[in-house]
C-alpha cells in the first residue's frame, strides 16, 4: 500500500513534462480564441460601426451630404445596434450559434461595400441600420464567448480581445487618411469592406459561447441576491450618460477637428484614437488591482470628458492629437470598468441592462446635437463633454458606501 500510495504522489519527469506540455497548449488555445475574437470584434465595432467617422467628412464634401442627414446616418445604425442588441437578451439561442455570427459577418461586409452603390439617403439608412444589427449580434457572441470560455485565465486575455475594437479603428482610419488623397468617398468604403472581410475570415471558426448546463430557478436567485439596487442605479444613469456623450465625439470628433485643422489631422487623430484603445482594456483591468472599481470609473470619465471638450475649446494639431489620446484611452476603459461593476453587484441581469441603457443613449445622442449642428461640430463637443461630466457625478455618487466586499456568488447568478 505503501508503495502505491508512493507511486500516484511522485512527479516523475515524464509526468512533469506532460502537464507543462498540456498547460501549453491550453494557453496556446486561449490566446488562439482571444486573436478571433478580437478579429470579430475589429470587424463589427471597429470597422463596422467606426469607419463611419472618419468617412463622414469625405461624404460631406464630395456628395454634399448635410450634417442632419449625417446624424441620422449615425443614428440608424445605433437604432439597428439596439435592435441587435435586444435580440441578444431575448434570444439567447441565436447568441450561441456559429451560424449567426458568420451570417452576420457576412451582412456587414456587404453592407458596407453597397454603401458607394447609390447617393440615396434613405437607402444609406437602411444600410448602416443593417450594419447596426450585425455589428451587435457580432458583439454579443463574441463577447460571450470570451467570457464563457476563458473564464479561468487571466483578466488581461478578454482585455486584449477588446482590443481588437481599437485595431479596427485604428486600421479603417488609416486606411482612409491613405486613401483620402489619391481616391473618393466610395473608394474609402470599399477598402473597408475589403478589411472587414479579411477580419471576418479571420475569426471565421470562433466558436461561441456554450449552452449552459443548468438552469436554476429565478426565485431562488432572486431571494439569494444581495440588495445593490442603489449602486446599480447610480451605475446605470452613468453609463447611460456616457452612451450619450462619448458617441457623439465617437460620430463627430474627425469632422470637428477638420473645421480648424488641415484635413489630414482629423482623419490622423482617428487612427490615433484606435491606436489608444488597444492596449486600455487590459491596463485598466489591471488596474483594478490597486484602486476601486468606482474611483477608476470616475476617474476614466473625467479624463474622456476633458479629452472630447478640448479640440472645441482649443484649436490647432497638438490639442486635436491629445483629444484623440485621451479618448482613445478611455472609451473602451469605461465600458470595461462599468460592465465589471455590475457583474460585481452581482444584479440580475447586469450586462443585458447596462448595454440596453447605453444603446439608448447611443441613439439620443446624434439626436440631441442634431440642432447645434448647423453650426458646426464644436458645440456639439462642447455638450458632449457636458454629459460625460454629468456621468461622472453618477459615478461619485456610486463611490458612496460602495460595496467593496460581496458574498461570492452561487454558480447561476455568475452565469446570469
Amino acid at each position: 500500500m505503501y508503495g502505491l500510495a508512493l507511486s500516484r504522489n511522485t512527479v516523475t519527469p515524464s509526468s512533469l513534462l506532460h502537464r507543462t506540455t498540456r498547460s501549453g497548449a491550453a494557453h496556446r488555445s486561449a490566446w488562439i480564441h482571444v486573436i478571433q475574437a478580437a478579429a470579430a470584434l475589429a470587424a463589427g465595432m471597429g470597422v463596422g460601426r467606426f469607419v463611419y467617422t472618419p468617412i463622414l467628412p469625405l461624404m460631406h464634401a464630395q456628395v454634399g451630404l448635410s450634417a442632419g442627414s449625417g446624424a441620422d446616418l449615425a443614428t440608424a445604425n445605433y437604432v439597428g445596434y439596439l435592435a441587435g442588441a435586444l435580440a441578444g437578451i431575448f434570444l439567447p439561442r441565436l447568441m450561441r450559434s456559429s451560424a449567426v455570427l458568420r451570417g452576420s459577418l457576412l451582412v456587414l461586409t456587404v453592407t458596407l461595400a453597397a454603401m458607394p452603390l447609390t447617393h440615396t439617403t434613405a437607402l444609406w439608412l437602411a444600410l448602416r441600420l443593417c450594419a447596426g444589427v450585425a455589428s451587435a449580434l457580432i458583439f454579443v457572441i463574441a463577447v460571450g464567448s470570451l467570457l464563457g470560455r476563458l473564464r479561468d485565465h487571466p483578466a488581461h486575455l478578454p482585455g486584449w480581445a477588446f482590443g481588437g475594437v481599437g485595431a479596427g479603428i485604428a486600421l479603417s482610419g488609416l486606411l482612409v487618411l491613405l486613401l483620402r488623397s489619391v481616391a473618393d468617398w466610395q473608394a474609402a468604403w470599399w477598402a473597408s469592406a475589403a478589411l472587414a472581410a479579411l477580419f471576418a475570415a479571420a475569426s471565421w471558426n470562433l466558436r461561441p459561447e456554450p449552452a449552459p448546463l443548468t438552469t436554476a430557478s429565478p426565485v431562488r436567485e432572486q431571494a439569494a441576491a444581495p440588495r445593490t439596487h442603489r449602486w446599480f442605479t447610480a451605475l446605470f444613469a452613468s453609463y447611460t450618460l456616457e452612451g450619450i456623450g462619448y458617441i457623439i465625439a465617437g460620430t463627430f470628433l474627425v469632422a470637428a477637428i477638420e473645421q480648424s485643422s488641415p484635413g489630414w489631422i482629423g482623419s490622423g487623430a482617428w487612427v490615433l484614437v484606435g491606436a489608444a484603445a488597444i492596449p486600455s482594456c487590459p491596463l485598466w483591468a489591471r488596474s483594478a488591482r490597486r484602486w476601486s472599481r468606482p474611483d477608476l470609473l470616475l476617474a476614466a470619465l473625467v479624463v474622456q470628458a476633458i479629452g472630447i471638450a478640448l479640440p472645441a475649446l482649443v484649436g490647432g494639431v497638438a490639442a486635436a492629437l491629445i483629444s484623440a489620446l485621451l479618448f482613445g484611452a478611455t472609451f473602451l476603459g469605461v465600458s470595461t470598468i462599468a460592465l465589471a461593476t455590475g457583474a460585481h453587484l452581482q444584479f440580475p441581469r447586469s450586462v443585458a441592462l447596462l448595454t440596453a441603457g447605453y444603446s439608448v443613449g447611443q441613439i439620443l445622442g446624434p439626436l440631441v446635437v442634431a440642432p447645434l449642428l448647423h453650426h458646426g461640430y464644436h458645440q456639439a463637443l462642447v455638450l458632449a463633454a457636458a454629459v460625460v461630466l454629468a456621468s461622472a457625478i453618477a459615478a461619485a455618487v456610486l463611490r458612496l458606501g460602495f460595496p467593496h466586499r460581496m458574498p461570492a456568488p452561487s454558480p447561476s447568478a455568475a452565469a446570469d
